[in-house]
């Protein structure tokens, strides 16, 4: 959710390459439900506890009930481990899953395995894990992610899907898990790690349980591929690709469509823009550092600028980017925070430079682009 670097220059998708990484021809992709349509709400009791209401077409209720009437079938919820008071733990993710699964909604859970924001550029071990070795570390990681699936079934609201970490491309659990240290890279820690949190999902599930790595490199196909290519090398067996996608940090969306082409096919597994958002204004000078703040940040802007119609035409292009992937690979996008409005702050105390790029206007009234939510046709 911050700008990176990219590791490497994008790669240009070629149509022939139907191989995985290792040399292994990739089959056909299984018949599969429909795509995911979601959101990550994880913001909502705050918003709520701040006094935020929504409306959409004229109605005013919870906002997983406005998003899940326009199209919504999965709900991303983050988990902290010990946050700041108020901020998303699992207590306040098993309350939303609930909600989420009243209204019709599959349930994605991403554990950041980290007290506050787990991203590529942050990924501090909590406060509680400190000082453990990696393989005691392995184990804390390995029980921790069994027992928050095994809550969620508990209250009937099993998982769909499960992230091993956010945005995990440099590692995560720093230092032990860390990948890049000075001039080495060191992928074994991480790994341990990674497959601890696997493991734990599986164990916990009693339902089938897909799992995803996520990592931030939506429009950095040779950055991702050097990910993807040590993971897989190593031996790390999960289901789901997911990348963030953000066009004033990662690009136009034709290296978005070049990434996605590439990844699905070379590796044989489905893929998920599991993070994305574009604003729908660029608010003048107001003391707000927003993440998108000038038309200069957005590669696209001739096609898309920064009003509700070219969010909305921003979406749509977005969905058919997804669509178009060879053999449905891949399979849907969710959008960050939709309903992130002012008066919840990135931290206690801060500002939300987010609260542009939401698809709720500051009244918290829906905008055009809810309508790319709708059902696949």
């Amino acid at each position: 959710m911050f700008a990176r670097p990219q590791l490497m220059s994008a790669m240009l998708f070629s149509p022939s390459l139907v191989v995985a990484s290792g040399g292994t021809p990739v089959p056909p992709a299984p018949e599969l439900p429909e795509r995911v349509r979601g959101a990550d709400l994880s913001f909502t009791l705050q918003l709520e506890a701040a006094g935020c209401k929504f409306t959409d077409q004229g109605r005013t209720a919870p906002v997983e009930q406005l998003l899940a009437a326009r199209g919504i079938n999965t709900v991303r919820l983050r988990a902290w481990v010990n946050p700041p008071t108020g901020y998303s733990n699992l207590a306040s993710a098993l309350t939303l899953g609930r909600r989420a699964y009243d209204v019709g909604c599959k349930i994605l859970l991403d554990l950041h395995y980290s007290d506050f924001w787990a991203d590529q550029s942050n990924q501090t071990t909590p406060t509680a894990w400190r000082g453990q070795d990696l393989a005691t570390l392995a184990g804390t990681v390995r029980t921790y992610t069994r027992d928050a699936v095994v809550a969620f079934a508990a209250q009937r609201t099993p998982l769909d899907m499960i992230q091993i970490g956010n945005e995990v491309t440099s590692g995560m659990l720093w230092p032990i898990g860390l990948v890049y240290c000075r001039d080495r890279e060191h992928w074994d820690g991480f790994v341990q790690l990674l497959n601890a949190g696997l493991d734990g999902a599986r164990e916990g599930a009693t339902a089938p349980l897909q799992t995803m790595v996520h990592i931030d490199c939506g429009g950095d196909n040779g950055g991702a591929r050097y990910f993807y290519d040590n993971i897989t090398r190593r031996g790390v067996d999960f289901d789901v690709i997911g990348l963030s996608y953000y066009p004033f940090w990662h690009g136009p969306l034709v290296a978005l469509s070049s990434n996605l082409n590439d990844l699905a096919m070379r590796y044989g597994k489905n893929v998920i823009v599991v993070e994305t958002s574009y604003p729908w204004t660029l608010p003048a000078a107001d003391g707000v550092e927003y993440c998108a703040a000038r038309p200069d940040q957005l590669p696209d802007v001739a096609r898309f600028p920064a009003t509700p119609a070219g969010q909305a035409a921003y979406f749509e292009a977005l969905r058919s980017t997804v669509e178009s992937v060879p053999q449905d690979r891949c399979r849907g996008f969710l959008v960050w925070e939709p309903q992130w409005l002012p008066g919840v702050g990135w931290g206690l105390g801060e500002d939300n430079p987010y609260a542009n790029l939401t698809m709720f206007d500051w009244r918290g009234a829906g905008l055009p682009s809810l309508g790319v939510f709708r059902a696949d046709r």
